[in-house]
């Protein structure tokens, strides 16, 4: 996970990571129709064309889930799919997935959440990506594999 490494980057500060898991937490309380099924679909990001995007804090949060799930090394899949799905087909850090895999691109688990019903909590995400000294968000990959 290239961009967490960065020596100049700091560790998520327990607090930090509370407000994550807050928006995060928020997000599940909105009142709006989803119902993921984890077919995994939405996690094929050559064929969907689509990838979430990660500030600095969820970066981090995200690290805590790879390592939890047992993975020290995240590598690029040949068929473009998200990097986090193990080999049984499913997430290995379900619990701690992106803001952007949350908000269900996926039409199957009901499409995307509006913007305007979400920028309260994105606007959460980049303040704190802004208090870590992040430089805005970045695809998952460049998150997980490189910079």
């Amino acid at each position: 996970m290239s961009r967490p490494r960065n020596k100049n980057v700091p560790a998520l500060k327990p607090e930090d990571r509370e407000e994550v898991k807050a928006v995060y937490g928020e997000l599940e309380k909105r009142v709006l129709p989803r119902n993921c099924q984890m077919t995994t679909g939405c996690c094929q990001f050559r064929l969907t064309r689509r990838t979430p995007m990660l500030t600095l804090g969820e970066a981090l949060y995200l690290q805590q889930g790879v390592r939890a799930s047992g993975r020290r090394e995240v590598k690029a899949r040949p068929d473009g799919a998200c990097p986090l799905l193990g080999q049984d087909g499913r997430c290995t850090a379900y619990q701690h997935r992106p803001f952007g895999c949350r908000t269900h691109f996926c039409d199957a688990a009901g499409g995307m959440y509006p913007r305007r019903h979400v920028i309260d909590l994105i606007q959460r995400l980049e303040a704190l990506d802004e208090k870590l000294g992040g430089d805005g968000a970045r695809t998952l990959e460049k998150c997980l594999i490189g910079s």
